[in-house]
């Protein structure tokens, strides 16, 4: 698509008329509910689902590399925010035994194919929380800022030609597209710097859709120590960290700044009047509450919606406001045909992982915890929301060095990580074993997050540790950073379809 075509096709947008789509989307979730009231999108069994993004680099100079949207189309990936970008999903699996195995041989079926064809190109894929190393001869902060005007349309020169990305740029919706971090300041005019980042997103389609808010309530609860098992994205691209010594720089850095980054980019400025987008969501005590509170989000790009013969199409309007719906955790409503309706949570703090095998770990244990934490009514539902918010951006920032706050099985209040970790791990292999896997099956989803916190180390723990290391030893914060980030790729070139985060150590 060309620039002037592109801007055509954003100013077609722009155009639609955002209250009468918000009325719409307001009558659909009226209908929605009384659907979910009448059963529709229970299910007979809990399915899993998994969404996960990646970068490309370029294989000679482990630099980012724009890959083109036909060799995506080829190897089966679809086209994410950036020219860098790309993004598959698995199918929904029954959560059992077969079903997880099913999601990782599902993964890695693609992920094979899809290497061997761009070797060719001398293209690696690379799932990692944020790229640290732009293009040959190129400056992040270009890469992350450049635009044109066309017909007085902001053009993002490195996003992918998704007319929906370009229009965020030119509503009157008030995102900041700044990256706001220690050490860190950058302003755009589009979206663009959420490039930066990509993550992993499990889904959990739950039994009985009018019980989402309980479920929910423990996902909340959960997203902080899973999010510190996870933690891999301590470190920007070096030429956007402004003028401070190296040595401030590594101490100061947090080890999830993916949190951080789609917060800066897409949520208005602290002192406006419009609510944050990009949050830690609230609780809600009815499902009915969850589908209003979709339903009045501001929809930052309205569009005139095309009907298709889906069965979901009913709520066409309701579900494309899920596109702009960031929450940390979502409630999902959606389904092409009648009884593949379902009600889910997408849970969204993890960045991508390492390794194929870390990425269903992180999916698994989430299920396996999903399963049991309501059926045994675990005391942490009862733990404060704000502290599980607290606990969250603590999370964030620390990794498994975090003070986090939690409930133990009989209602006691700690803040021990192993006993955290451990409890939840009991609970998730009790949640699997329940759904016919045998301990040994559930031992070996939970071990790759298990060993990270016998061993006190994170993806992002132990990409920090290296450049702290070669600052130390007087090594410029640039090098460090490239070099780990080497090393990294490196590293995963030769675990990424079969071992796990673990045979790095």
């Amino acid at each position: 698509m060309s620039a002037s075509e592109l801007a055509a096709a954003v100013r077609e947008v722009l155009a639609v008329d955002a209250e009468a789509f918000r009325s719409t989307a307001m009558a659909e979730a009226e209908d929605l509910k009384r659907e979910v009231r009448d059963g529709t999108f229970d299910n007979t069994q809990a399915l899993v689902g998994l969404e996960l993004e990646l970068y490309s680099v370029d294989s000679r100079t482990g630099g980012l590399r724009r890959t083109s949207r036909q060799l995506l189309e080829l190897i089966g990936f679809e086209k994410e925010l950036g020219l860098h970008n790309a993004e598959m999903q698995t199918s929904p699996d029954p959560l059992t035994r077969y079903g997880l195995v099913a999601q990782e041989k599902e993964i890695q079926a693609h992920f094979v194919p899809a290497q061997e064809k761009t070797d060719v190109e001398n293209i690696q894929l690379v799932t990692d929380g944020i790229w640290t190393v732009p293009p040959r001869a190129e400056a992040a902060s270009e890469y992350l800022t450049d635009y044109v005007e066309q017909d007085g349309i902001k053009i993002a020169t490195n996003m992918s030609d998704s007319v929906r990305y370009h229009a965020m740029a030119n509503t009157d919706y008030p995102s900041r597209f700044a990256l706001d971090a220690p050490h860190v300041s950058l302003q755009a005019e589009t979206v663009m710097p959420e490039s930066l980042i990509t993550s992993i997103q499990p889904h959990y389609q739950v039994p009985h859709a009018p019980d989402l808010p309980e479920y929910f309530r423990y996902a909340l609860r959960i997203a902080a120590p899973l999010l510190a098992l996870g933690v891999n994205s301590p470190f920007f691209p070096p030429d956007l960290y402004d003028d401070a010594p190296d040595e401030e720089v590594v101490e100061d850095a947090h080890m999830e700044h993916r949190i951080g980054v789609f917060e800066s980019v897409l949520n208005p400025p602290e002192t406006h009047e419009e609510a944050p987008k990009v949050c830690f969501p609230p609780d809600f005590e009815t499902v009915e509450e969850a589908i209003d509170d979709i339903a009045a989000d501001t929809c930052i790009v309205p569009v005139d919606v095309t009907e298709s013969d889906r069965f979901d199409d009913a709520f066409a309007h309701f579900r494309h406001k899920h596109g702009s719906y960031w929450r940390w955790v979502r409630p999902v409503f959606d389904g092409a045909t009648r009884s593949q309706a379902n009600a889910r949570i997408e849970f969204r703090p993890v960045p991508a992982q390492p390794t194929i095998r870390d990425c269903v770990a992180f999916e698994a244990v989430f299920a396996g915890l999903m399963e049991t934490l309501p059926r045994f009514e675990h005391p942490v539902r009862g733990l404060d929301w704000e502290t599980a918010r607290r606990n969250f951006y603590a999370a964030a920032r620390d990794g498994l060095q975090a003070d986090i706050t939690w409930l133990t099985t009989d209602g006691a209040e700690t803040t021990d990580i192993d006993a955290i970790c451990s409890e939840l791990f009991e609970y998730a292999r009790d949640g699997l074993e329940g759904r016919g896997l045998s301990a040994e099956q559930a031992h070996q989803y939970i071990r790759p997050l298990r060993e990270r916190l016998d061993r006190r180390t994170t993806p992002a723990r132990w990409k920090h540790e290296r450049v702290r290391a070669a600052v130390a030893s007087g090594v410029p914060l640039a090098e460090a950073i490239w070099g780990m980030q080497a090393e990294y790729v490196d590293h995963q070139d030769g675990t990424l379809i079969e071992d796990s985060f673990c045979d790095w150590l």
